[in-house]
């Protein structure tokens, strides 16, 4: 007989074994029916996907979308003046903090919109940190029924650049009409002086000077207008040596050093090499040379001397010189800024040269230094990096 067959009941220890049979059997069947209920549950959800949360943005679709690749910074307010949505470029300017503007400013053009529905476009600075400013255009608008958008846009490198611009326009305009002034003057000095033939050479010799000095100003202009562009320098660079761009250099003062007796020396390498533009090195680094030979007493020296430091090569160009006050140090390398303007026109200066330099070591990826020191000198360093050939064969070896 099978054991299905038994029916009958018996005891163990007091407990019936028949009726705990019968419960077991039910608990196990109440787990299966619920492990079966679980598998369809979630074989339900693999087919059709998870269910879509409820939608209780009050951004209407696709407008948070735009929100995140607009270049403004971008804020939405509800009816409250609460902010319900930010670009991330919000929170980096401080727009926001804590769902709520930080500028009362903005918050008031916000309501004005909302009230009347029509949109604005200001200019206004807002504050920005502790100590600083940001100068912005501010354009808001109503979104749907209740809610406002705000757009910000930071104006302040656009503004720093305009007022440059303006800047260098007046220096030119500057520059350039004292030696046309000149020549006007000097061509009328001859006119007068038609009948005595020693004037005229006098002015005509003048008259040469200011022409040369207006050729250089418009030669300088041309090559910071040319460094300043924003193309990148691999179409002309070339492997080159720093030892032939220092004697091209050299040879471009040498006759101005010679007529005061200013001895020129040298101490550069042939193997050290930089990767670039050679006419604009050799422009640069003449125009370190010729500012200290303009600038030192007669019978001192002028010295360049070129190191490696690592990846990077350091051409310092030393004089004996009256030195720069420490006041002037960090203006220096502006365009028409000159330490003594009256020397500076006496040399035939532009006030560009160390503009020039600065602009064509940041082309080539690197930088000029400066020490100086009242009385004893000065010392400018260009710091270009090595070229890529000669680092590759350093570490090699």
């Amino acid at each position: 007989m099978g054991v299905l067959g038994v029916h009958s009941a018996f005891t163990v220890g007091g407990v019936n074994v028949n009726a705990a049979t019968a419960g077991l059997a039910a608990l196990i069947g109440l787990g299966t029916g619920v492990s079966g209920a679980l598998a369809f549950r979630f074989s339900e959800r693999e087919r059709v996907g998870p269910p879509e949360p409820p939608n209780d943005d009050p951004v209407p679709p696709g407008v948070a979308a735009v929100l995140q690749v607009l270049r403004s910074s971008a804020v939405v307010l509800d009816a409250s003046d609460a902010v319900v949505k930010a670009s991330p470029a919000a929170y980096a300017m401080g727009l926001v903090k804590s769902r709520s503007l930080t500028s009362p400013e903005l918050l008031d053009l916000a309501r004005q919109v909302r009230r009347d529905g029509e949109i604005r476009q200001v200019e206004m600075d807002l504050p920005h940190g502790s100590s600083s400013t940001l100068h912005s255009t501010v354009r808001i608008a109503p979104l749907g029924a209740t809610l406002v958008l705000v757009l910000v846009e930071d104006r302040t490198e656009a503004r720093r650049v305009d007022e440059v611009r303006r800047d260098f326009v007046a220096n030119v305009s500057h520059e350039l009409k004292t030696p046309v002034g000149a020549l006007s003057l000097l061509a009328e000095a001859v006119q007068s002086a038609s009948d005595d033939p020693e004037a005229v050479r006098r002015f005509a010799a003048r008259m040469q000077q200011e022409a040369h000095r207006l050729t250089s100003l418009i030669q300088d202009l041309i090559d910071l207008s040319r460094v300043q562009i924003d193309a990148p320098l691999a179409a002309s660079a070339e492997k080159v040596h720093v030892a032939e761009v220092v004697a091209d250099a050299l040879d471009r003062s040498y006759e101005a050093a010679a007529a005061r007796r200013i001895e020129l020396v040298a101490d550069a390498d042939d193997d050290v090499a930089v990767r670039g533009d050679r006419t604009q090195l050799a422009a640069a680094l003449g125009n370190l040379v010729e500012n200290a030979v303009n600038y030192s007493p007669d019978e001192t020296r002028v010295a360049v001397t070129v190191k490696r430091a690592g990846d990077v090569v350091e051409i310092a160009v030393t004089d004996q010189g009256i030195g720069i006050p420490e006041r002037d140090l960090e203006r220096i390398f502006e365009r028409f800024y000159r330490v003594d303007p009256a020397r500076s026109r006496a040399t035939g200066g532009t006030g560009l040269g160390l503009s020039i330099v600065k602009h064509i070591a940041a082309t080539h990826g690197g930088e000029v230094a400066v020490w100086s020191s009242e009385g004893n000198g000065s010392t400018f360093t260009l710091k270009l990096p090595v070229c890529v050939e000669e680092r590759d064969l350093a570490r090699a070896g």
